[in-house]
């Protein structure tokens, strides 16, 4: 059971079609910073999970608005995790009638301000 702080809003993306370890490079840069400086950093890596990442950002800051009423204050980002989602199983067929598995990994991406 997660729990969280009471001035703390909560954004949770569920079964995004990227891999946790390519998430997690991206969520180790912005862990501990100022909004601010997350948006600055997830906007000028070149990276396809930054866009995700992002958007999960900017709706865990406008969660944190709407929830406390309070429009421009330094948001930190306190927690920000990357977990394992159920994966889709895919076959490719390989030489001489074998058959050789395709994992195709899916995340769940929770953040906190």
């Amino acid at each position: 059971m997660e729990t969280y702080n009471i001035h703390e809003a909560v954004c949770k993306v569920r079964y995004v079609k990227i891999s946790p370890i390519k998430a997690r490079r991206i969520i180790n840069q912005i862990r501990n910073r100022t909004f601010k400086d997350a948006v600055t950093i997830l906007s000028l890596l070149p990276h396809r999970s930054c866009p995700i990442i992002l958007k999960a950002l900017k709706s865990a800051a406008s969660n944190f608005r709407q929830v406390f009423g309070v429009d421009n204050i330094d948001l930190l980002v306190t927690e920000v995790k990357v977990d394992n989602a159920p994966f889709l199983k895919r076959i490719c067929p390989h030489a001489q009638g074998r058959a050789f598995p395709i994992k195709k990994h899916f995340s769940h991406i929770t953040i906190a301000v």
